[in-house]
């Protein structure tokens, strides 16, 4: 079956930074775009950043742009983000996510505190 296994996140003072990983397995990664979203605690999932298939091209939400970095490696089947510069305000669960395949990863608790 389609799988995403997230592994990272955790506890960072503002101004740090953390990466994010996502390992994909049941289906062809190559082929399919990636995202990531969040939620914070009492508000939608949002989208944070989306790659294409090959890596190509990349968007981010405008919250985020010039601090996290969404990347792929299609030889090891992976998705990654790199956060940096994090605020308060990134605190949330992240996920990682194929639309095509309607499938999320499990879940990974990101929490920007002093």
């Amino acid at each position: 079956q389609f799988q995403l296994l997230q592994s990272g996140g955790g506890l960072v003072q503002p101004g740090g930074s953390l990466r994010l990983s996502c390992a994909a397995s049941g289906f062809t990664f190559s082929l399919r775009a990636m995202s990531w979203y969040r939620q914070a605690l009492g508000k939608e999932r949002e989208l944070v950043a989306i790659i294409s298939s090959t890596g190509g091209t990349t968007d981010y939400a405008d919250s985020v742009k010039g601090r996290f970095t969404i990347s792929r490696d299609n030889a090891e089947n992976t998705v990654s983000l790199q956060m940096n510069s994090l605020k308060p305000e990134d605190t949330a669960v992240y996920y990682c996510h194929c639309s095509d395949l309607a499938t999320w990863g499990q879940g990974t608790q990101v929490t920007v505190s002093s």
